[in-house]
């Protein structure tokens, strides 16, 4: 029994060591680039390694001769018909889910997103569709709470991953032939690949000033929209509120963020608003500056709500000296969301001078795809605030 493995990355070359250490003899492996993972330890097995020209194909002449059965490892090429006929018994691909359940690049992902409290792997036959050919093994696992799509991975799916496919070429060598059960359409769903976005922006040398309104008076229509008029006729920015009508009354307490050299105007705009029947009081302060060595950074946080994303977030950041200085969260709900409701967060980050932009933009990116997290992050210098900052 020969196979080619067609692959990439850590678990291409980890099916590869399996598949060795079994003594399954390998007729060659397909990866996508010559310093891939699984490239690299073909070349150092001496076997034939060949680069597929093609980054969204698998062309017939990538398979060499011979090859009984091809076996598909943490690939996004689709392997053709033209290549699959040069297998005899055509070919076979790992998928991080239970089949037919979370189809698509992004299985472990929306199995953490979903709640599923189960997950498994599957062997599926390589045929049109998305990941739906039929099944020649599956197995399963339970997900622990708090899970990572990562932690999942090297925990349980990638091993489920390696021995099912090892299991599948040892049933092939010994029937000539491999097992295949139908999906079952009616509960396939879809794993649409989740893209994260993390940006950065200088602030403008100017220091900011929050303002704190407290008002309260006869509740009725359009108060929002008048203290709200206030505001923006001077740039404020409105970063947070809590309002409420009691009984007759309406009593709001809203912080503004404003530039000191506007503040003074937005006050006196603000106390007029006591002619309309209104009791209104305000506190300045002063943006604090960072500790010596350090700035402030403002990050705001959108993923879909699950248990754990603030001790996620603050343990992620604290390994790397990252401070969290104000925290606001909130739940909204959203038909966007898989669970229909999405967790927003809004934080002031303490960062060490020393760590860069760039570093800083690729932790926070890491940490997002990790979360399955779409990060906006916008820098301010000592006693400056944000150039801009999202609205809880």
């Amino acid at each position: 029994m020969k196979c080619t493995l067609v692959g990439s990355r850590y678990f291409g070359a980890s099916v590869l060591k399996a598949l060795l250490a079994d003594d399954i003899e390998v007729a060659g492996v397909v990866a996508p680039a010559s310093d891939d993972r699984l490239a690299v330890a073909g070349r150092a097995a001496g076997l034939p390694t060949i680069i597929h020209d093609d980054p969204r194909r698998v062309r017939g002449s990538a398979i060499p001769d011979g090859t009984d059965l091809i076996l598909a490892a943490h690939t996004h090429a689709f392997v053709t018909d033209e290549a699959l006929a040069r297998s005899r018994l055509g070919g076979v691909g790992y998928h991080p889910s239970l089949l037919p359940r979370h189809r698509g690049i992004a299985a472990v992902e929306w199995t953490i997103l979903e709640g599923d409290p189960i997950a498994g792997g599957s062997i599926y036959h390589l045929a049109k569709g998305w990941d739906a050919g039929a099944i020649a093994a599956q197995d399963w696992c339970f997900v622990r709470k708090g899970e990572t799509p990562r932690e999942l991975w090297e925990r349980a799916l990638a091993p489920i991953g390696l021995k099912l496919l090892v299991d599948v070429v040892h049933y092939a060598q010994q029937h000539g032939a491999l097992p295949a059960k139908p999906q079952d359409e009616r509960f396939a769903t879809r794993a649409p690949m989740i893209r994260h976005q993390v940006e950065l922006a200088e602030a403008p040398n100017e220091p900011h000033t929050s303002l704190v309104v407290t008002a309260i008076g006869e509740d009725r229509p359009g108060l929002v929209n008048l203290i709200s008029e206030r505001a923006r006729g001077f740039g404020a920015n409105w970063a947070g509120s809590r309002m409420a009508s009691l009984g007759n009354q309406f009593a709001g307490m809203v912080q503004f963020d404003v530039a000191q050299r506007n503040a003074t105007a937005l006050t006196t705009a603000l106390r007029g608003l006591e002619a309309s029947g209104l009791r209104v009081t305000i506190e300045h302060s002063d943006a604090a500056p960072p500790a010596p060595g350090r700035r402030g950074v403002s990050l705001t946080l959108d993923a879909p709500d699950r248990p754990g994303i603030v001790q996620d977030l603050s343990a992620s950041l604290a390994a790397h000296d990252i401070g969290i200085k104000e925290l606001a969260t909130r739940i909204v709900d959203t038909n966007a969301a898989p669970a229909g409701h999405q967790f927003k967060v809004e934080a002031t980050l303490s960062v060490p001078q020393t760590r860069s932009i760039g570093s800083l933009r690729t932790l926070l990116g890491s940490l997002a795809a990790s979360m399955t997290a779409d990060i906006q992050l916008d820098s301010h210098e000592a006693g400056q605030r944000p150039a801009k900052s999202g609205t809880l």
